[in-house]
C-alpha cells in the first residue's frame, strides 16, 4: 500500500472502533455484488458478536464483492465513539439502535465531503481557494459532531451543493496547469468504451460512467475523477499520477496491475495482480 497524506488517514474506516454499522445499517440485494438479500437495520449473517466480519479474508470468494469496494470514510467510528459515546447498538434500546442506523449514512456523506476538502487543500494550484476550503472543512467537521437529533434533521444535500461548488472551482484551477488539451467528459456515458492508450490528461471525468471501459495504458494524469463510476474499469498500466478526488472505493471497484501508477491519496487494491 502507498502512504496516504496524514489528514486523510483519519478519514478511513477503523473497524476496531466501530460497532459494525455498515454491516447492519445498510441494505443490500442478492446480486453480483452480494450473495444474499439483507434489509436495512438487520445484521449481516456474517457479522460476529465482536462486530467483526467472519469472512473478511474471503469476501470476494464468498460472493460479497460489494463489501470490498465500500469505505465509510471514518464515519463508522465517529458515530460509534463520538455521536453515541461508545454505546453499542446491541446493548441499547431498539430506538437507540434505530437512531444510530439512521445517523450513520448522514455522517458517512459528511465524511466523504471531508475527504474531498482535505485533498483539495493538498493541491498547490488551489492555493487561492485554501482559505475558503479550510472554512468549509471546519464547518463540515463541526456538523459531524452534532447530536443524533441535529444530524437527523440536517439537509445534507444542501451542504453537499455548497461543497461541490467550491470543489468545481478547485478542479478548474488544478486542471488548468496540466499540459495539453483537456477533455470535458463530465457525466459522459462511457460504459464499455474502448479508450486504450487515450490521452485524458487534465480531463473532467466528474460523474462519468466508465463501467467496464478499457483504459489500459491511458494517461489520466491530473484528471478530476470525483464520482466517476469505475466498476470493472480496466486500469492496467494506466497513469493516474496527480489525478484527484479519486477515492479508495472507486479504485477497489476497478481492475489494475502492478504497472498502474496511482496518486498518493489511495492505495493499490490487494485484489489487483500487483506487488503489495
Amino acid at each position: 500500500m502507498q502512504d496516504h497524506p496524514g489528514d486523510l488517514i483519519d478519514l478511513r474506516g477503523d473497524c476496531a472502533n466501530c460497532f459494525g454499522l455498515c454491516c447492519v445499517a445498510l441494505p443490500f440485494a442478492a446480486s453480483a455484488d452480494f450473495a444474499v438479500d439483507k434489509a436495512a437495520g438487520t445484521p449481516c449473517r456474517n457479522l460476529q458478536d465482536d462486530h467483526r466480519c467472519g469472512i473478511h479474508a474471503r469476501l470476494r470468494q464468498s460472493g460479497f464483492t460489494g463489501c470490498t469496494v465500500y469505505d465509510c470514510f471514518g464515519a463508522g467510528q465517529k458515530v460509534s465513539q463520538v455521536t453515541f459515546a461508545g454505546q453499542d447498538w446491541r446493548r441499547g434500546s431498539r430506538d437507540h439502535a434505530r437512531r444510530m442506523f439512521d445517523v450513520f449514512p448522514v455522517v458517512r456523506q459528511l465524511h466523504e465531503l471531508l475527504w474531498y476538502l482535505t485533498e483539495a487543500l493538498t493541491l498547490p494550484a488551489a492555493r487561492p481557494l485554501h482559505a475558503e476550503l479550510r472554512g468549509l472543512l471546519e464547518t463540515t467537521e463541526e456538523l459531524t459532531r452534532r447530536s443524533p437529533e441535529e444530524l437527523g434533521a440536517l439537509d445534507v444535500a444542501a451542504h453537499r451543493q455548497d461543497v461541490n461548488a467550491l470543489l468545481l472551482r478547485t478542479s478548474e484551477l488544478a486542471r488548468a496547469g496540466v499540459r495539453g488539451r483537456k477533455k470535458d467528459r463530465r457525466g459522459a456515458d462511457l460504459i464499455g468504451a474502448r479508450l486504450k492508450g487515450a490521452d485524458l490528461r487534465g480531463a473532467n471525468l466528474r460523474g462519468a460512467y466508465l463501467i467496464a471501459a478499457d483504459l489500459t495504458g491511458a494517461d489520466l494524469r491530473g484528471a478530476d475523477l470525483i464520482g466517476a463510476d469505475l466498476r470493472d474499469t480496466d486500469l492496467t498500466d494506466a497513469d493516474l499520477t496527480g489525478a484527484f478526488f479519486l477515492t479508495q472505493p472507486q479504485l477497489n471497484a476497478a481492475r489494475g496491475s502492478a504497472g498502474t501508477r496511482l496518486p498518493g491519496s489511495v492505495g493499490r487494491p490487494v485484489h489487483w495482480t500487483a506487488e503489495v
